[in-house]
């Protein structure tokens, strides 16, 4: 479709509308000022963050609240590479996103010229694709090409580096309405003869487990999944990616397993003679010692990138293809069931002899606080978290029963990610209470993002588990290194004082039973605000398996 001579900010523009993009996050700077020139008009809402680092985060949070494709822009040179982490974040934990930077002019690519980074190069590793674009004739194609790349197969990021003379100069606006790339083919139906392997697999078991990953949110598999554990039935096991992918008050919830996993997860699948893994990477932080992981297991692995099958564990039946249609099909050709009344009786053994716990012993405690949460919420908040202790106390602590309500750098672990994810999925969810879950640590590590929260009206609740310490460093410390706290222990401002500063609400908690009512005013007021909670600061993460151990030998 033609629409006759735009210039190049106004095809991306344009373009931009046409794939659905309802906001984008960022910040300006001369090498997109044509782009900004015409989003001052508001045809796309732009929400202007106080860091660019904030605005892939945002873009972040957007897309796993949402499930659509999240885009920021920023300008070349720094701009451009304060976006890096961000991307980082979103590819290590497959999330769809677009970042759209600016360039210098083409003639002076490759002469160091004022704000010239070669962010093709830089983000090639970190990006699932990205383009250069030079000819204002390919920019159409471009945008298609890269919103298509972003959100089919495994979903990730994709950067379009845009010099500042291509916005400018003009071309016919031609929009491909479909989008057909000879080298990227996604598969997306499991090979039938590896689903009839796998039906025959289950049926033989006697001690199945189902193991889920970040892939079943992606895919939209929950129903599936949650269809097949109940048919067999089996216990489930979710990463930190894939928490809300089952409800965890579901009596086959077996809750999240790893290094900090509950026991009883990590006990089940080192005893299960079939791991059916789905959308899941076995990450290391998963299988603690690879040469002891699963010993008795048979593995079934599905997942849509077939890089990711057999890369850290080898496995019995390899299956590629995307989750929804495969769990589907084994379904279809799930003829005959297994015999798992021993084997849940087992497993519900397992959770009453290793419950999740902590001491109650007159001191504020960070789980505690992340209940209260729970309940004053019912359980329907978007839980957003940085990274650290307080990331895997709301693994526990808080109960996820819906996909897209937990929102976390998984494979990454960005401090500073969780506020400015947050604020995101608000934006994406403007009916739906989210909260981020923070340490006092690095909350500060984008809490200029205040700033855009107050001046958009994006109410954001933010819950800070202050410690005084950069806790989770502090606790292999403790127990690794002697107590020997070198450069752990942070000294934070007056949070109360900084949110108010800002124009946001700030509310302190020293004792237990001041907790709910601080929850209850949080969640009521009509604005963004910082929960102070000064809690234990000696309290540690467990269970948690020490590196180099198997998942089963744990500290508790």
């Amino acid at each position: 479709m033609s629409m006759g001579l735009m210039n190049g900010a106004q095809i991306l523009v344009e373009a931009l509308k046409r794939q659905g993009v309802e906001v984008v996050f960022g910040y300006p700077g001369a090498a997109v000022l044509p782009l900004f020139d015409l989003l001052y008009d508001g045809d796309i809402r732009f929400i202007l963050t106080r860091h660019e680092q904030g605005a892939a985060h945002a873009a972040d949070g957007y897309a796993r609240a949402t499930g659509k494709t999240g885009v920021c822009l920023a300008t070349s040179g720094p701009g451009a590479t304060n976006l890096v982490t961000g991307l980082a974040t979103a590819y290590m934990d497959s999330i769809p996103m677009v970042a759209i930077t600016g360039q210098v002019k083409t003639f002076l690519i490759g002469n160091d010229a004022f704000q010239e980074a070669d962010v093709t190069g830089i983000t090639r590793s970190i990006t699932k694709h990205n383009f250069l674009v030079k000819d204002v004739k390919d920019l159409a194609l471009a945008v298609r090409e890269a919103f298509y790349i972003a959100s089919t197969g495994r979903p990730g990021p994709v950067l379009i580096d845009l010099p500042v003379d291509v916005q400018q100069k003009e071309a016919e606006f031609i929009w491909p309405q479909n989008i057909t790339l000879r080298s990227y083919k996604p598969v997306l139906t499991g090979h039938p003869g590896q689903v009839k392997k796998a039906a025959k697999l289950i049926a033989q078991s006697r001690r199945p487990l189902l193991y889920a990953g970040g892939g079943i949110i992606s895919a939209g598999a929950h129903q599936e999944l949650k269809k097949l554990a109940e048919s067999i039935p089996a216990p489930v096991v979710t990463t930190l990616m894939a928490l809300g992918a089952f409800p965890q008050e579901h009596k086959l919830s077996l809750g999240m397993l790893g290094m900090h996993g509950t026991a009883y997860a990590n006990h089940a699948i080192m005893e299960a003679d079939l791991i059916i893994a789905v959308g899941a990477r076995f990450d290391d932080r998963v299988t603690g010692r690879l040469d002891v992981f699963a010993p008795h297991a048979k593995i079934i692995h599905i997942d849509i990138d077939p890089a990711s099958i057999s890369k850290n564990v080898v496995v019995d039946v390899p299956i590629v293809g995307d989750a929804k249609h495969i769990l589907g099909e084994i379904l279809e050709q799930l003829k005959k069931l297994p015999d798992t009344s021993s084997w849940l009786k087992e497993v519900e053994a397992l959770k009453k002899k290793y419950p999740l716990k902590y001491r109650s012993d007159g001191k504020l405690k960070p789980q505690y606080v992340i209940e209260q949460i729970y309940e004053a919420t019912k359980g329907h908040a978007i839980i957003a978290t940085e990274v650290g202790q307080n990331q895997m106390w709301s693994c526990h602590w808080y109960k996820y029963s819906h996909p897209r309500t937990f929102i976390s750098s998984g494979g990454l672990g960005t401090m500073g990610f969780g506020f400015p994810a947050a604020m995101g999925a608000k934006v994406g969810c403007p009916d739906k209470h989210v909260i981020d879950i923070a340490g006092d640590g690095s909350i500060q590590m984008n809490i200029q993002e205040l700033a855009t929260c107050v001046a958009n009206k994006i109410n954001v609740k933010v819950a800070i588990l202050n410690n005084g310490y950069l806790g989770m460093v502090r606790q292999w410390q403790e127990l690794f290194y002697h107590k020997r706290y070198s450069h752990t222990c942070i000294s934070g401002p007056d949070f109360v004082k900084l949110a108010e500063s800002y124009g946001a609400v700030g509310i302190r908690v020293t004792k237990t039973e001041e907790v709910r009512p601080a929850v209850e005013k949080a969640l009521a007021a009509d604005n963004t605000v910082f929960i102070d909670f000064h809690v234990d600061p000696e309290e540690n993460v467990f269970p948690m398996v020490p590196a180099g151990e198997a998942i089963n030998r744990m500290l508790a």
